[in-house]
């Protein structure tokens, strides 16, 4: 066989590997139901209904996204929801908290530890897990601790959802909320870290 064609084969080979989606628990499960359980950046203060970043999320998959966000909730006190959150029989449940348990200087480990009561939860429902990480200042410990948790639990991990929007006052709505267009980006980042996981129509 022609070195070319072999040279050719292998890269086709790497760029599939490093490119096909990680394995992720309850995978083509048969549920339909997509859940945005959070704080305010799920429910989106500081912008319309329709601008929160699980509507626009909505729009860009084609299918409805219910929207639990609750403004100022801490992880901890998020654990109390998860009924609520599994009463939706969901597909997917997009899990981001952590940002008010820092505000609050509460503990980072009783944050991640119910955190990762949320992920067991649904994932034992039959749905797949998908942690949404903030990415705010001083929250690297947070980023590190949902990263690797991702990685144990074999959940989706969507980095830095506010990252790139803090230092962008045309993208807030104050010094931390985004405006409309702040949410559209954060859709943007979970929806291209979700798509490969998503049923095909």
């Amino acid at each position: 066989m022609n070195k070319w064609v072999i040279w050719i084969l292998v890269a086709v080979g790497i760029y599939y590997f490093m490119n096909r989606p990680a394995e992720v628990k309850n995978m083509g499960n048969s549920n339909v139901t997509i859940v945005a359980f959070g704080d305010s950046l799920t429910e989106g203060y500081g912008a319309s209904p329709s601008e929160s970043y699980p509507a626009v999320l909505s729009g860009k998959l084609g299918r409805g996204v219910v929207n639990l966000g609750v403004s100022g909730e801490t992880a901890v006190d998020a654990v109390k929801r998860i009924p609520q959150v599994l009463n939706y029989t969901p597909y997917m449940v997009l899990i981001e908290f952590g940002a008010n348990d820092f505000m609050r200087a509460m503990s980072m480990q009783d944050a991640v530890k119910s955190v990762g009561e949320i992920v067991d939860s649904v994932q034992r429902a039959g749905a797949i897990a998908v942690i949404v990480d903030t990415g705010a200042p001083g929250m690297g410990g947070y980023t590190k601790a949902y990263k690797k948790m991702a990685h144990d639990k074999k959940a989706v991990f969507v980095p830095g959802i506010i990252s790139d929007i803090l230092s962008k006052p045309d993208l807030k709505s104050d010094s931390v909320h985004p405006n409309a267009k702040g949410y559209a980006l954060v859709a943007d980042k979970v929806y291209k870290q979700i798509k490969p996981y998503m049923p095909k129509k």
